[in-house]
């Protein structure tokens, strides 16, 4: 029998991550029964895409409980924008239905602790689909600690670096309003966080951080002149904008940024969501999160982390370095090669044992998004999780809780000058749950 599935969101991510191989490479063991959107012109970008799909009922954003007595999903996929996760995440668990649900899982501590407790009383679970895990680098790098080639984690470092081209989208987007997307320590910080959690498996306690809006906004150092309401497609300030005349000529229509709907409109309306335009200026005043963070995390036996992000810089990617009792490892990855004005090398990663020689590891690469993780990530998904592997790599509800939990933390504690536990975020002072991160040791939800 197949299993029955719905989504709550018809994103870019909701048609591209999870529609299409519903449809298409999983068709076989599921099902695509119920839309559900506050735009009616998403059903139609859908109908576009899938014509033999029209009958496939959509509900609007208040039908939910309709939707499911109509359509009886088995689980529920949300994918919507970052603030309307926690609502239908605790529907689906109040109809004891499983969710699979994009990052972040909610946009604060409080929604996550909500969701923890709700997933107790139910018979759903939560999944949380961090598909950086996947990626083979990154495997490879929780295989090494689990084999105990690095001893006791007592630090990391990880600096990541998000390039002008991705870096300005989000503040073209919903996400550079906080109240909808929780900043970006959370949206997007929250996969970085996420991926340290469950390397070094252990729990986030406390953190300290700074932050700064130094791109983007009014103030930003290149807005060519201080006005608000402005949009790239019909601005009369692109050629003396240094962000949209580095991905643009003047004679080429412009290219719509990492907005996960270009590649859907397909020679359509360039826009062809009713309410939503992905070229709004980044230099306007309505921005109110940071593009710059430094951080440091405090763990529960002992590892540390020093954490830097920047949404604005020539070139993408990261640098992570592990270190233990017994070692240290290095790796440096640049995304997007195609960007970046210099050549790259291929993704290494260096180890050193505490006493003896390095060695360089060079690890399989694989075909598909995310490094090569959103293959695996799918058929976990839709085919269950691969029980030849020694440790877990779906996210849980705990998983999401500690990783929102953490970017909440980073610029609760920028605003207020002050540490940030994890026990006041997730529960107002209450402890946080004692639950363990999936991957620890193998076990975890």
């Amino acid at each position: 029998m197949k299993k029955r599935y719905a989504i709550c969101g018809v994103s870019g991510r909701g048609l591209g991550m999870f529609a299409k191989p519903i449809l298409t490479t999983f068709s076989a063991s599921s099902e695509l029964v119920g839309l559900l959107d506050r735009d009616p012109a998403r059903f139609e970008l859908f109908r576009t895409r899938y014509p033999e799909q029209a009958g496939i009922g959509t509900y609007s954003e208040n039908e939910f409980d309709r939707m499911v007595d109509e359509t009886r999903p088995d689980v529920i996929i949300v994918a919507g924008r970052d603030d309307t996760h926690a609502r239908y995440i605790m529907a689906a668990l109040r109809r004891d239905l499983d969710v699979i649900t994009e990052k972040p899982m909610v946009t604060t501590g409080e929604d996550a602790r909500r969701v923890l407790e709700a997933e107790k009383n139910s018979k759903g679970k939560v999944t949380v689909t961090f598909n950086y895990r996947y990626a083979p680098i990154h495997t490879k790098i929780k295989e090494m600690v689990l084999e105990g080639r690095l001893g006791r984690i007592t630090s990391v470092d990880l600096n990541w670096y998000l390039d002008t081209y991705h870096g300005s989208s989000y503040f073209k987007r919903w996400n550079r309003v906080r109240e909808l997307s929780g900043g970006l320590s959370i949206h997007k910080c929250t996969h970085h966080f996420d991926l340290v959690n469950w390397w070094i498996g252990q729990k986030p306690v406390e953190v300290f951080a700074y932050g700064a809006l130094n791109y983007y906004g009014a103030e930003g150092e290149a807005n060519p002149r201080k006005v608000d309401g402005r949009h790239c497609s019909t601005c009369e300030d692109t050629e003396a904008c240094s962000y949209y005349s580095r991905w643009n000529t003047r004679s080429h229509t412009m290219r719509v940024q990492d907005d996960h709907l270009g590649s859907l409109s397909e020679g359509k309306s360039r826009f062809p969501y009713s309410d939503y335009r992905p070229d709004q200026c980044i230099f306007d005043s309505q921005i109110d999160i940071e593009d710059t963070y430094a951080a440091t995390v405090r763990y529960n036996e002992g590892a540390l982390l020093s954490y830097s992000v920047n949404f604005s810089l020539p070139y993408e990617g990261y640098r992570l370095a592990i270190n233990g009792t017994k070692g240290r490892l290095e790796t440096l990855e640049y995304h997007m090669p195609s960007r970046t004005p210099f050549p790259t090398p291929v993704q290494t990663i260096d180890y050193f044992p505490l006493f003896g020689s390095k060695e360089t590891i060079h690890v399989v690469h694989r075909e598909g998004g995310h490094g090569g993780g959103d293959p695996l990530l799918l058929e976990d998904l839709f085919m269950g999780e691969d029980a030849r592997r020694p440790y877990r790599l779906l996210s849980g509800a705990v998983d999401g809780a500690y990783s929102v939990s953490t970017g909440e933390a980073v610029w609760r504690s920028v605003k207020e000058h002050r540490a940030i536990t994890i026990d006041e975020v997730l529960g107002g002072n209450r402890p946080a749950p004692a639950l363990s991160i999936s991957g620890e040791g193998g076990q975890g939800r």
